[in-house]
């Protein structure tokens, strides 16, 4: 729809993102980008590296203390209106796709309209809905918020500290059942401390702690975490800290303390991000289509595999390009990934009660003309 100069200027003023912390967004697309990257090559040392659910766990801890100022019930009302229809619209088309692959779901099929359980499904599917565990934790972490920030506000540092006591009562005194209540047990209890961390930054806790204390609990928690991966492989049959539960939960609070005290500590903002415009506006769609990337990446993986296959029978490209590599996969996986945000990430705008957009950040596109 053509738009005059003036229409236009004051459009994208309106759409330019309002007291958006550009530190934490950029954090939230390399954990995205980190997501993707470790789906792709499967290396180990991924989370070593930058533990991105730790950190996607923390940023939104910090989000929902924010939200709480207001009253519990909007916030949550809120919560699920922005992440259930995303999480509804893509399963429509894995449910149907199971469908055809004769899977015949029970009653835990209820679980695909609110996942406080794992989503059943089957062998065929599992590649696409295993991500879901991320989602169910997530979920369950913003029902428990209201409860959560009370008690730490009561005593922000003992309680912080001791949000990692949880892991380790399932790690060596109980394991809890062996369901769907278990399985979140274990994720809750993981990234339980990051989660809390957010509320620890929002409420300027990590502001006022001092840099030694930092120093000593980071390096303290990545030590420890690091050890229990590496001298614990034979156990796991790797260091990969996804595999690794009690190595996860200290390495993540370890690492993510670090980012979230310097965050505080230095005041540092990323302002200067805005500067190169197409990367601040790659960052800006990031986060403003992070749940459509999150459910849809497996998917254009998995997709990437046969059209690659395809390539195959075109002589040039068998002959110029790398179709045997995973580097082309990964760059084929993320062209389609931008496909499903431009097909799909409207759901996002919907369920946030925003004008639908192809792509966020820039001059609103108005879905269908």
């Amino acid at each position: 729809m053509p738009t005059t100069p003036g229409a236009a200027s004051n459009t994208a003023q309106l759409e330019k993102p309002q007291n958006r912390d550009r530190y934490f967004d950029t954090l939230r697309a390399a954990a995205l980008i980190r997501v993707v990257t470790y789906h792709t090559f499967g290396w180990p040392w991924c989370g070593m590296v930058f533990p991105s659910m730790g950190i996607m766990f923390a940023l939104a801890g910090t989000l929902m203390a924010k939200s709480l100022e207001r009253p519990a019930a909007k916030v949550l009302k809120s919560r699920l209106r922005r992440l259930l229809p995303p999480f509804w619209f893509w399963g429509l088309f894995v449910v149907l796709a199971m469908l055809i692959h004769d899977w015949m779901p029970g009653w835990q099929i209820v679980y695909w309209i609110v996942p406080l359980g794992d989503p059943p499904g089957n062998a065929w599917g599992e590649q696409a809905w295993d991500i879901l565990w991320y989602l169910r934790t997530y979920l369950w972490f913003v029902l428990l918020s209201p409860l959560l920030l009370r008690i730490f506000r009561l005593a922000p540092v003992p309680v912080l500290l001791l949000s990692l006591t949880p892991i380790l009562v399932l790690n060596f005194l109980w394991s809890g059942p062996d369901n769907r209540f278990g399985s979140a047990l274990w994720d809750l209890s993981t990234y339980l401390f990051c989660w809390i961390l957010g509320f620890a930054h929002r409420d300027g806790v990590l502001q006022r702690m001092k840099p030694a204390l930092v120093a000593v609990l980071a390096l303290a928690a990545l030590g420890y975490g690091g050890w229990y991966a590496f001298s614990h492989q034979a156990d796991f049959g790797t260091y990969d800290l996804d595999e690794n539960p009690l190595a996860q939960a200290f390495w993540s609070a370890g690492f993510v303390l670090l980012l979230m005290w310097a965050k505080a500590y230095f005041r540092i903002d990323f302002g200067w991000l805005t500067r190169f415009r197409r990367l601040d506006r790659t960052v800006t769609v990031f986060n403003a289509r992070a749940v459509t990337i999150y459910l849809w990446h497996e998917i254009a993986l998995i997709l990437a595999v046969p059209l690659i296959d395809q390539f195959w029978n075109v002589p040039a490209f068998e002959k110029y390009l790398p179709l045997d590599s995973q580097w082309f996969m990964f760059g084929i996986g993320w062209v389609l990934i931008a496909v499903f945000v431009l097909a799909c990430g409207w759901v996002e705008d919907v369920a946030a009660k925003q004008q639908p957009r192809l792509i966020p950040g820039g001059r609103a596109a108005r879905m269908g003309g």
